[in-house]
């Protein structure tokens, strides 16, 4: 830290220009990132089983558009009416024109797929569009004619798998930007409260809106190399806003007291931040980014993405707060506690607050009552994390409002709910061409399949009188039905057979295994080799990919902490205590988030919709990685007094009770700093976004008050010495690092 802190008593200056080119170039590049950016990345999992699907589709059926768009209309006249139909005829004959649509498929009144109500007043129309490259252009050019087709007569609401993933995309980008406007008057406020002084409450805010500027325009390049998830903004704004001025609040905290030391020389003052402040800060975003960087390790693209993100917004934001805020810090000088708006900050004092000392005094007097209850507590609220359900929750995760959740109840209304999650099922001749003589076996399976319950129907060349709509359909409709059908159920070679089921309603990621697993069983027993897909497996191999990986991140994260604790306090004991405490802060963080979302507790006061059922697959690994690395800079904060206080002299019971005394208030500050920016993320309208913010918001509150401020302290008072037993011979192999705030 040394060459940093003469560079910024020297050249404050030069450092703030090089930020301020940064920023600026930065900025366009920032603004572009948020569109590159994806709402699942199920799309470019390979070598799986609904991947070898979707490309047998293409190739041996020539299927390249399989995606669907479904467009509910409202008519009145209805199109019982002559006047009804003709206008619904007029729609569909414009909605075959829009540029991406392949091709459309008009309501039926009756059948085993019927998509229009017998009064005639609600009517699905189907509009195939590409999977994946041209796929969101196609969907907006469909929304864009759907809008300039509504009349009074007639209104048209749009949905379906690619709807829902980009509506999850644009309002994830402006919950994002919400929750940052929202957050960012209440962050001044209460930096107003902790400083008393306007400009020392701006340079937190600038710091952390730097780092996020910075770290977007890294997001935006890094799109050009994988698929980034959406969440990688949330976490970057999150991590920069949060980590950023938390770091900023003790940088400056502790320049105002090395101005008073020091008699108003702001360049010693800032040189003197850097070498004490700076090194916890350093430390403290190592820590985090640690934390971060076990999201990289799995080979999942989604996971990595957030990571790379979060790791790259956590270095800009410690590396900001050790030169951009000292070099200010050394030009402002006195002017920092200017102008004075309350003449008492609630952390400005260096001095040990009488009350926090004696609360720790209270605590340090009966440990094991406080090691035992903090800890039922804890383990109490995690409770309903041992029952979580994961899983890609699709029109499910968006709250109501939003367009393509709303009509999807209109879908389901129709009956026809099971068309966003349809199973694609080939089955493989092995070379051998299809015959009359393979006619009986094929419509057996299809029979089977038909059975099952809760399949609405099975598409195939075996039609039955209740599939064509009765009497009511025309011979010449029901000859281009059969005509498609057969299509579309043999490949060009005649080498591959396909059906496609359809389940009775939309199948929520819980009850996709059991669906599942009916039809595997009826494929199983066929005799046939073959292949699943459709989108509830590709949701589900991409949920287990993501759940999958939970454990290597929690081992990669747990020993890279486990050695930087180690290194830095002497100490095989304490690693092990704030791993163990800060796992027990996930834990009851996520059972909180799964009782509220999955359970619908306390839901409809937060916005989130009761019928979830089910947490997204990125939750707990996202919460584990996040919650874990921000909650060591407590951690550090606290224990590196502690142990400054010990090697002065002091026993361990009296230095416990100082650094209580010391750090409580900038722990309590920085945390309902936290507590804001994650909060504000809970009333937006993505709710995986919602439930991030929960998560953390519940996760920071717990942390730096029971945890904190009453098991840490009970827990180091009742170890004694151990606390800081490390082998002789381990203590001469490791590197020296010494920690002051």
């Amino acid at each position: 830290m040394l060459p940093l802190s003469r560079l910024v008593s020297r050249h404050p200056l030069l450092v703030l220009v090089f930020w301020l080119i940064l920023v600026l170039l930065s900025v366009p590049f920032a603004a572009r990132a948020p569109a590159s950016l994806n709402a699942k990345a199920s799309g470019s999992l390979t070598e799986t089983e609904s991947s070898r699907v979707t490309e047998l589709l293409r190739d041996k059926f020539g299927e390249k558009d399989t995606n669907m768009a479904l467009l509910v209309t409202h008519s009145q006249p209805p199109l019982t009416t002559p006047e009804g139909q003709a206008a619904y005829e007029r729609f569909v004959a414009g909605l075959g024109d829009v540029a991406g649509v392949d091709r459309v498929v008009k309501a039926q009144q009756s059948g085993t797929l019927s998509t229009q109500s017998p009064d005639g007043q609600l009517a699905l129309t189907i509009a195939q569009i590409p999977l994946n490259e041209g796929a969101s252009e196609a969907l907006r050019n469909i929304r864009q004619y759907a809008q300039k087709s509504e009349s009074a007569g007639l209104k048209v609401r749009v949905t379906g798998g690619q709807a829902i993933a980009d509506d999850f995309t644009e309002f994830a980008e402006s919950d994002t930007k919400r929750s940052e406007f929202m957050a960012l008057p209440l962050i001044a406020v209460m930096l107003l409260l902790v400083f008393g002084a306007l400009v020392a409450t701006g340079l937190p805010l600038i710091i952390g809106v730097m780092s996020i500027t910075v770290a977007m325009a890294g997001l935006y390049g890094l799109t050009h190399l994988m698929s980034v998830s959406t969440f990688a903004q949330s976490v970057i704004t999150m991590l920069g806003l949060g980590a950023g001025i938390d770091y900023a609040l003790l940088m400056v905290n502790r320049f105002r007291e090395e101005l008073k030391k020091r008699g108003g020389n702001s360049r010693e003052a800032a040189a003197r931040t850097v070498l004490t402040a700076g090194r916890s800060v350093a430390f403290s975003g190592t820590t985090v980014a640690i934390a971060m960087a076990g999201l990289i390790i799995p080979n999942v693209t989604f996971l990595r993405s957030i990571g790379i993100g979060g790791v790259l917004v956590v270095l800009l934001t410690v590396l900001a707060s050790v030169t951009a805020l000292p070099a200010m810090l050394a030009l402002l000088g006195e002017r920092v506690n200017s102008p004075r708006v309350l003449k008492i900050g609630w952390a400005q004092s260096g001095e040990a607050s009488a009350s926090w000392t004696a609360f720790a005094r209270r605590v340090t007097a009966r440990p094991v009552l406080g090691v035992l209850l903090s800890t039922a507590f804890l383990l109490v609220c995690s409770i309903p994390a041992w029952h979580m359900k994961t899983g890609y929750a699709g029109a499910w995760g968006l709250s109501h409002g939003v367009e393509s959740r709303d009509a999807l109840v209109d879908v389901r209304q129709l009956g026809a709910g099971g068309l966003l999650s349809q199973f694609e099922v080939v089955l493989d001749l092995q070379g051998q061409r299809y015959g009359p003589a393979d006619r009986a076996k094929f419509q057996e399976v299809v029979t089977q399949l038909r059975a099952l319950p809760h399949v609405r129907g099975v598409l195939s060349p075996f039609l039955t009188p209740a599939d064509l709509g009765g009497a009511s359909t025309s011979s010449n409709d029901a000859l281009a039905a059969v005509s498609a059908l057969t299509r579309r159920s043999f490949s060009t070679d005649r080498t591959f057979l396909r059906l496609t089921v359809v389940p009775d309603d939309a199948l929520r990621a819980d009850q996709i295994p059991p669906f599942e697993g009916q039809i595997r069983g009826v494929l199983d027993a066929s005799g046939y080799k073959y292949l699943l897909g459709g989108a509830p497996i590709g949701e589900r191999e991409w949920s287990h990919q993501i759940t999958g990986a939970l454990p290597t991140v929690v081992i990669a994260v747990f020993a890279g902490t486990f050695v930087l604790l180690m290194i830095a306090f002497r100490s095989l004991l304490i690693p092990v205590k704030s791993i163990l405490m800060n796992a027990l802060t996930v834990g009851a963080a996520a059972g909180i988030v799964t009782q509220i979302v999955q359970n619908g507790t306390l839901a409809a006061p937060l916005g989130i919709p009761s019928d979830v059922g089910i947490l997204d697959a990125s939750l707990p690994v996202m919460l584990f990685a996040v919650m874990f690395g921000l909650s060591m800079d407590y951690e550090i904060f606290l224990l590196s007094r502690v142990q400054e206080e010990y090697l002065s002299g002091k026993s361990n019971d009296e230095a416990i009770v100082a650094a209580v005394g010391h750090t409580a208030r900038i722990i309590t500050s920085a945390a309902i700093i936290m507590f804001i920016v994650f909060a504000a993320f809970v009333f937006g309208r993505v709710v995986a976004s919602k439930s991030i913010g929960l998560g953390l918001a519940v996760a920071v509150l717990l942390d730096a008050t029971l945890v904190r401020l009453v098991l840490v302290p009970s827990f180091l008072k009742l170890a004694g010495r151990w606390n800081w037993w490390l082998p002789k011979w381990l203590d001469r192999r490791l590197p020296k690092l010494v920690l002051e705030h």
